[in-house]
C-alpha cells in the first residue's frame, strides 16, 4: 500500500511536487531501471484520466520522483475533489504503489 498524501492543485497553474522514495528504515532507494505512471480521476472508475508527468532525479540513486501537471492540464480540471495514485515498476516488472490520495482542485479566478 502506498503512502497516503492529499494534495491541492490550483486550477490553471503549473503543478509540481517531488517525493523522496525510502524504504521502511528511511534509506533512500535507488530508482535505476524504474519506470512510473500516475493518474488523477474524478473517482476510481471514471474514464478520461489526467496523467501526471513523472521524472526521476539525477542520479537516480537519490530516490527522487517529481510528479507534475501543466497549466493546460490543470485548467481543464473542474474545481473539486479527485483521487490519484502514482505507481513505480522495477526493471524486474515488480510494481509498487508509491503514493495515493485525494486531489483538491481549487478554482481559478484570474483568466
Amino acid at each position: 500500500m502506498g503512502t497516503k498524501a492529499n494534495i491541492t492543485v490550483d486550477q490553471g497553474t503549473d503543478f509540481s511536487t517531488t517525493i523522496t522514495v525510502t524504504d521502511e528504515n528511511g534509506t533512500t532507494q535507488d530508482l535505476t531501471g524504474y519506470t512510473g505512471a500516475g493518474q488523477i480521476r474524478k473517482h476510481y472508475l471514471s474514464e478520461n484520466p489526467v496523467d501526471f508527468t513523472l521524472s526521476f532525479g539525477s542520479p537516480r540513486s537519490d530516490g527522487l520522483v517529481t510528479m507534475s501537471l501543466t497549466r493546460t492540464q490543470t485548467a481543464n480540471l473542474e474545481a473539486g475533489r479527485y483521487v490519484y495514485d502514482v505507481e513505480l515498476t522495477s526493471s524486474g516488472n515488480s510494481t509498487i504503489r508509491l503514493v495515493e490520495g485525494i486531489v483538491t482542485v481549487t478554482p481559478q479566478v484570474t483568466r
